[in-house]
């Protein structure tokens, strides 16, 4: 064979392994029941729980946010996020919650939110956040 054909076959079977690699990483939405049962970090979608309290008080601590989401299945769970409120969040349409239960609470890493745009009616603006690393 050829050095130009062999370089041709790495070229795809890097490829190929680099596509397979990101769609085994391609993570699933799942609900809170699923994130009770497990320690690793997981995504899940649902709204927001607008009857309520959120609770953010950025005087006495600017990384802590607390507020209720209802998941796709209809469970609801308190949210701690270690970061500050995102813009516009009570106006969210579906939030997207990347993080893992510990103990009775989910503790996000990340929120994304989908809010209605105020210019067209037909698209959706979205927010995202990550929360403060802990240098503990």
């Amino acid at each position: 064979m050829k050095k130009s054909s062999i370089l041709g076959l790495v070229v795809i079977a890097t490829a190929i392994a680099v596509i397979i690699s990101l769609y085994s990483k391609a993570s699933t939405y799942s609900s809170f029941s699923d994130a009770k049962k497990t320690e690793s970090e997981l995504r899940v979608i649902g709204k927001l729980d607008k009857q309520k309290e959120l609770y953010y008080d950025a005087a006495k601590d600017a990384n802590y946010f607390s507020f209720y989401v209802k998941d796709n299945k209809g469970e609801e769970c308190k949210v701690v996020f270690a970061g500050t409120k995102p813009q516009d969040f009570e106006h969210s349409e579906q939030i997207v919650l990347t993080g893992q239960m510990i103990g009775n609470e989910f503790h996000a890493s990340h929120i994304l939110t989908k809010c209605p745009s105020k210019y067209t009616p037909d698209k959706i603006d979205v927010t995202a956040a990550k929360a403060k690393s802990a240098n503990i």
